[in-house]
Order: structure tokens, then sequence, then C-alpha cells
């Protein structure tokens, strides 16, 4: 597994420290800067991310860290042509399906990685657990 496409879930639980569930997110995470994985997430995923989190986290830490965090994830820029896939997308859920877009537009994407795998049904790539994306990496 080398290139890894991060859900919003994983982001939050990252920053937020959402026990127990932050430790994958770190383990994720170091090994993206030991350059052991490349780990992608969508443009919605930050932008989510900053909002779910702003209630708990001073806005200038939170923009601190988010900014921190874009050394060691690339985002996928969420444009019209997403848009438009996901609005015509069978997948129920609309957000899921432009994350499951923006991760079909990196070539070589390995996997999604979700602590919400049920939601991702369908999904052309594996769709792993953070804790089974470890035991495998």
């Amino acid at each position: 597994m080398n290139k890894i496409f991060v859900d919003t879930n994983i982001l939050v639980d990252l920053i937020a420290d959402r026990r127990p569930f932050s430790k994958f997110a770190v383990d994720l995470f170091s090994k993206a800067e030991e350059h052991k994985i490349e780990l992608y997430t969508s443009s919605h995923s930050i932008a989510t991310t900053h909002y779910l989190l702003k209630k708990y986290l001073e806005e200038r830490e939170l923009r601190k860290v988010l900014y921190q965090l874009l050394d060691f994830i690339q985002v996928i820029p969420v444009d019209v042509d997403v848009i438009k896939k996901g609005l015509k997308s069978k997948h129920k859920d609309f957000e899921d399906a432009i994350q499951m877009l923006c991760a079909y537009s990196i070539q070589n994407m390995d996997c999604i990685v979700t602590r919400n795998t049920k939601d991702f049904k369908g999904c052309e790539l594996l769709v792993l657990a953070p804790d089974e994306l470890l035991n495998k990496i």
C-alpha cells in the first residue's frame, strides 16, 4: 500500500484526538512523515474538518494545525467535474461520492481509509478501516 486516500473522519480523529481512534490516525500520518506512504484527501475534507472542529479549537490554532497537516497529505481539488459526476452518481450519499471520485482521480490509488467503511459500498477501490490498513502496511 503506497497511495492512500484519507476520509474526513480520519482527519477529525487526528486533530481532535478522538480516542481510541486517534492512535490509528497518528500512526498513519507518522508513516507519511517517514515517506513510507503517500496520503491524499479532498479539498472538501479539509474544509469539512475545519467546519467540524472550529467549535472545539481556537480558530488560529485550528488553521495552524490544518496548514501543518498539508506537509504530509496531498489535497485533491473538488472541481465542477467532480461535483457534476457526484450529482449524477448512483451512490446514495453525495459527499461519499465526491470522496470516491477524488480518490479515483489519482492513478494507482491503493485504497480509501475511513472508519465508515459501510458508507463506501460499491467503491471501485479497496476500502479499509484504519487498523486494517495499518496491519497491511
